[in-house]
């Protein structure tokens, strides 16, 4: 477990490298890459197609869901700000809520400042695999941090906020007749 104070450093740490990285790749994307030409690596295996992606992931929704998208966005980053961040007291916890609000970030950032306009923005999206939605640096903590927090969920000993989960860990059995176990009580 560590402090509350450590714990918000880590977590404001990670969200501002994660923002900055995906808010100047997008930077470069718009800046550098051609839509009609786009540049391929690893044999195909990573291809740079610039979109701008109006809709959720894998483009759900379209234009006229933005405005819902925009604040979706913002509502989010608030329960993570008032709700999660307060209580988190377990490292791998703090790094998983930094690139969860990375994630909700960067996009949110696109939507209040890129065209069409205010609220209404359009995410730049630019890193392509085979069979699978282009994405950006945003999404890929945003998918990082939910697979994190699925695998905590399942192997984790301990809770966000330092408490440990019911059954985990190395306690005493409360199986009748188990060492610890009190007698005559059963589980």
């Amino acid at each position: 477990m560590i402090r509350a104070a450590s714990a918000r450093v880590v977590i404001a740490v990670v969200a501002v490298v994660g923002v900055l990285l995906d808010q100047w790749t997008k930077y470069l994307a718009v800046a550098h890459l051609d839509p009609l030409n786009p540049p391929v690596f690893l044999g195909g295996f990573v291809t740079l197609r610039l979109i701008r992606n109006p809709g959720a992931a894998f483009s759900l929704g379209g234009d006229d869901f933005t405005l819902v998208f925009t604040a979706l966005a913002a509502v989010a980053i608030q329960v993570v700000l008032v709700m999660l961040v307060p209580r988190v007291r377990v490292l791998s916890w703090a790094v998983m809520t930094g690139l969860l609000l990375a994630g909700i970030t960067g996009n949110f950032i696109d939507r209040l400042i890129r065209e069409p306009g205010f609220l209404r923005g359009h995410v730049v999206d630019f890193v392509q695999l085979p069979s699978f939605a282009i994405f950006n640096v945003a999404d890929a903590c945003l998918t990082t941090a939910a697979a994190l927090i699925i695998v905590s969920s399942f192997v984790g000993s301990r809770d966000f906020d330092g408490k440990r989960r019911q059954g985990a860990g190395s306690g005493p059995s409360r199986e009748p007749g188990a060492a610890g176990s009190e007698p005559g009580r059963s589980a």
